[in-house]
């Protein structure tokens, strides 16, 4: 998968934007109601990479199934992958990160009172 793949790819999701908060060669991409990043692209030595977050269990699942899927660069450990995009990992399974990732971080509905 190339930049424009994964960036187009997470912008379908509803009331997402792309945005540049650490300049360039960073792009986050976040949801417009709480403005949390639900996956950040960038370049780690010389390959595309995406941060996606994830349940720990799960991020641990990941990571021993895919040796393309790491601990969060740059970010929390326990609670962020790092994907290397350009190296073999299946788009279907990228799609489902992103996926699983957007769900995680999306504005909580109001209650109803």
């Amino acid at each position: 998968m190339n930049y424009d793949g994964i960036k187009d790819y997470c912008l379908t999701f509803p009331n997402s934007y792309e945005d540049h908060p650490f300049g360039d060669g960073w792009t986050a991409i976040r949801h417009k109601g709480n403005k949390k990043i639900f996956a950040l692209i960038f370049t780690r030595d010389e390959h595309l990479c995406v941060n996606l977050k994830c349940e720990p269990e799960r991020a641990d699942f990941l990571r021993g199934l895919f040796e393309e899927i790491k601990p969060g660069y740059h970010m929390n450990k326990e609670h962020w992958n790092t994907l290397t995009l350009d190296e073999g990992l299946p788009e279907h399974q990228i799609h489902d990160m992103v996926k699983y990732s957007f769900e995680l971080t999306k504005p909580k509905s109001k209650k109803e009172t």
